[in-house]
């Protein structure tokens, strides 16, 4: 069903995508612990920060294993998704399908950091702050983090595997019970833990119904595919270079309602394909997380030559986990090229990238250089703080120092501005 020339450069989705959202290397025994000194590092907000109620814009709340069992129709709960343990591994099956391990969880149950490897094996080994709502609230108070803004963990959502269980209505209920779960955090946290929704990109019908149900049950945004071809539906553009009439109404809801949409990294590029052959799983994993995070600048700059933010100038869009060092270069880049090419004359379009830009928003959490000397040509009001909770690359411990590094050189009001007003205004957020 894929509707342009370009349909070679897609990577398709495959069943075997859940169990492979989190390669079997990164949980394979072996790896070491960085012991957390719990009482040092968690002592809440830092002084600089009193008074702004920090929003970490990405963090991943892992599914629970009841999950989809206990709130299933009863005709449906054994076809749900459920949790088996095979050869000391804790794995998500649907029917007799692998979907792969529990997603990346890094922080003990007795709060040390695992380095070298992708995640715990068991529910057991994991930090319940990392499914449960009553100890993430607790972690968050330790770490001065007011709000969480969160995205899948693993792989059982996974729309290439679930598209591959050829029944889509079955599908369709995996994710809506997921966006339950969203809305049940959401109360249970007093709105401070706000999940990102998940929606069937394969069908048409199936998605606009899921999106309305999202916007009604107040869920803050939703994560979106780079590349919906892969998943065997049209692409956001059409053959005749307009939006596509699949994507018509999503677009026009998102936009009337403010409901950002997210692109979480970037997978639609083969990582795999820039990385030199043989190197050890050490090696790649760094190469790999780098070009998803200048994927996002492929992401952006797709939007901007579409026409579609001419079309839907209210439309947000989150880049995030995306790094933003990246953004004046991208920028430049794009501003130079556009006119060289004469691409704004020859399509039509309205703004310049730079114009464009104000309908996204990015994030940081590892850089330094970025946050400290780049604020202003980036856009103060356009980046967000995150810190990747409970994932292998997190800041955990240290948050609070890091802020202290990164922000305390600049005024009150700009300090409010980047931890707490830009994930506010993006994610409609209730304070």
């Amino acid at each position: 069903m894929a509707d342009d020339a370009n349909t070679s450069s897609v990577v398709k989705a495959a069943a075997q995508d859940a169990r492979n959202y989190w390669l079997e290397e990164g949980y394979a025994p072996g790896g070491s612990l960085r012991e957390v000194d719990f009482a040092a590092n968690f002592k809440g907000v830092h002084p600089l920060f009193a008074g702004i109620k920090i929003v970490d814009c990405d963090t991943h709340f892992t599914e629970p294993a009841d999950m989809f069992t206990a709130n299933a129709p009863a005709g449906l709960k054994s076809k749900m998704p459920h949790v088996r343990r095979v050869d000391g591994v804790d794995y998500w099956f649907v029917g007799d399908k692998n979907f792969g391990a529990l997603g990346g969880n890094v922080i003990a149950s007795d709060d040390n950091k695992l380095l070298g490897r992708l995640a715990f094996r068991t529910f057991e080994e994991i930090h319940p702050a990392s499914y449960l709502v009553k100890p993430r609230l607790a972690e968050m108070d330790a770490m001065g983090i007011w709000a969480h803004i969160c995205f899948q963990n693993s792989g059982v959502t996974q729309a290439g595997s679930l598209v591959a269980l050829e029944d889509n209505d079955l599908a369709a209920t995996i994710l809506s019970l997921y966006n339950d779960a969203c809305a049940e955090r959401m109360r249970e946290s007093g709105d401070r833990i706000f999940c990102m929704g998940l929606l069937p990109y394969w069908d048409k019908d199936q998605l606009n119904r899921e999106m309305r149900r999202i916007i009604d049950m107040g869920l803050r945004g939703v994560v979106m595919p780079d590349r919906p071809e892969r998943i065997g539906g049209p692409g956001f553009i059409g053959p005749d270079g307009k939006v596509s009439p699949f994507w018509e109404e999503f677009f026009e809801m998102c936009s009337a309602s403010g409901t950002p949409i997210n692109f979480h990294l970037n997978t639609a590029l083969d990582s795999n394909s820039a990385i030199w052959n043989n190197l050890g799983f050490d090696q790649r994993l760094p190469i790999f997380a780098l070009m998803n995070h200048l994927g996002c600048a492929a992401t952006m700059a797709n939007f901007m030559v579409s026409g579609l933010l001419d079309r839907y100038p209210k439309l947000k869009i989150g880049l995030i986990e995306s790094g933003a060092g990246w953004v004046p270069f991208a920028l430049e880049s794009m501003e130079h090229q556009l006119d060289e090419y004469c691409t704004r004359e020859n399509r039509g379009l309205q703004r310049t990238p730079r114009e464009y830009f104000r309908q996204f928003w990015v994030s940081y959490w590892f850089e330094t250089h970025a946050p400290k000397h780049m604020l202003e040509t980036i856009g103060v009001d356009r980046v967000m703080f995150e810190t990747d909770f409970p994932h292998p690359t997190s800041l955990y411990p240290g948050i609070q120092e890091k802020l202290v590094d990164t922000l305390g050189g600049y005024d009150y009001a700009t300090r409010k501005r980047v931890l707490e007003r830009n994930a506010v205004e993006l994610y409609n957020l209730p304070f």
